[in-house]
């Protein structure tokens, strides 16, 4: 799942420039996927098969979203959207 976060990552930094929305899904089970959706860049989460074994999912996984909001203090989803930080080095520079 790493990749595919990375990839949402990639993608929101292209379409957020032109205010297009990304829906991020795929393996969805827990408000921790949803999560990580949102702050790799997507505006919203698409919850599929899970939703075959569990169909009250959806409402455990707002529940574990509006968790994570009140414990960061934050109003809405909207703040985390896009929030993650790559750790990505620069060009090498020479030592010479």
């Amino acid at each position: 799942k790493p990749v595919a976060l990375l990839k949402v990552h990639q993608v929101y930094q292209v379409a957020r420039e032109h205010s297009i929305p990304i829906i991020g899904q795929g393996g969805v089970t827990t408000a921790e996927d949803a999560l990580e959706f949102l702050i790799a860049g997507a505006s919203a989460v698409g919850v599929g098969t899970t939703l075959f074994y569990d169909p009250l999912i959806c409402t455990r996984i707002n529940a574990g979203i509006l968790d994570y909001l009140e414990r960061k203090k934050l109003a809405e989803v909207g703040q985390i959207t896009g929030s993650l930080r790559l750790n990505e080095a620069g060009p090498a520079k020479c030592g010479c």
